[in-house]
């Protein structure tokens, strides 16, 4: 149980077809491999750890070689991007070569190792601690000789291991998930506890999808002034072809003459009333034609909210008009302008 076998692996000269069912044999093994941490873990241990970063004075460098080092690098960046501790990893040999210089008195030390001997982090204990850091480590292996790290290091938490999934048990594919689930998992402790809100979260990721819904409002996408398709109640419908297909918006917005919103008028409005009309739309006014009753949203409203408006029921619409408390007309919110932002 809990290695592969080498049908998986595919030897030398065979077809190295994936069986389903070996492969599903493999995912329970490893589900009992993480079941085995969850149910061995000293939480007073974890807490301790969190606690430790969670009073930090100072900066937080995690390191490690190997695949700890890509747990460690990923662990630093997620601290670092909640903006309440400075983070960041140290290459374990490049800190012996003068990247130390960045570690001040006060400051922790975090390092990964499956074995607490990797000999890179061993080197780095007592330099670091000559500059005054406090050294923390996460390890699998027990305690004592076999693991000198730990007990070089101020604070130890034991990740328990039954095994991994490897059919040698050498490459670290169930280690590693641990190290980053524990990691992860006392980060979002973290994060509870400086109750970090939404808000200061996306102060820190100004660009992707996550921080453009939490920190873009309607009135940083949408569009305003020349580029507003407007026209009169009185205006003729066929005299208004050109503004309604030439500024993008595929709609009209019917404003009186102190820009208070009347209603609106789209192209599929155009296309119903020349099919139900004929000719007689020659004759034909906005006003008389126009939804009177259109869904709007203020500048102040985040643009995912106004996706969301968008897209709920009874029919989903291709833009919004934005109005103030007055009802006067200051933009016009489209999808298309949503979904070019990143939303």
């Amino acid at each position: 149980m809990g290695s592969l076998s080498p049908q998986i692996l595919g030897v030398p000269g065979s077809a190295g077809k994936i069986d389903a069912g070996e492969l599903g044999h493999l995912f329970r093994a490893q589900r009992s491999n993480l079941e085995h941490f969850f149910d061995h873990l000293d939480l007073a241990q974890a807490a301790d750890f969190a606690q430790a970063l969670l009073d930090a004075p100072g900066a937080v460098f995690f390191s490690g070689v190997g695949k700890s080092g890509i747990v460690a690098h990923k662990l630093a960046q997620t601290l670092a991007s909640l903006g309440f501790a400075r983070s960041a990893f140290l290459p374990p040999v490049d800190a012996l070569h003068g990247d130390l210089g960045a570690v001040f008195p006060g400051d922790l030390l975090v390092l990964l190792s499956k074995s607490g001997s990797s000999q890179e982090l061993l080197a780095l204990v007592p330099c670091a601690r000559a500059k005054g850091a406090r050294l923390l480590s996460l390890t699998s292996a027990a305690e004592g000789a076999g693991n000198p790290l730990a007990t070089l290091c101020d604070v130890n938490v034991h990740l328990p291991l039954q095994r991994e999934l490897c059919p040698f048990g050498l490459a670290p594919v169930t280690s590693a998930a641990i190290q980053m689930m524990f990691g992860d998992t006392v980060i979002a402790a973290l994060m509870a506890a400086r109750r970090l809100t939404k808000e200061k979260y996306a102060a820190n990721h100004p660009a992707g999808k996550i921080g453009k819904s939490l920190i873009f409002k309607v009135k940083d996408v949408m569009k305003k002034k020349n580029e507003l398709p407007l026209c009169k109640d009185g205006d003729m419908i066929m005299d208004q072809l050109t503004e309604l297909t030439s500024k993008g918006c595929g709609c009209l917005l019917v404003v009186d003459e102190m820009l208070h919103l009347i209603g609106t008028f789209t192209d599929g409005d155009l296309r119903r009333t020349l099919k139900s009309s004929g000719a007689a739309i020659f004759n034909l006014t906005v006003g008389e034609m126009c939804n009177r009753n259109p869904r709007t949203i203020s500048p102040d409203a985040m643009a995912v909210e106004a996706m969301q408006k968008m897209e709920s029921p009874p029919s989903a619409v291709q833009f919004l008009p934005v109005v103030d408390d007055h009802n006067l007309v200051i933009g016009i919110i489209t999808l298309h302008g949503l979904v070019t932002a990143g939303l």
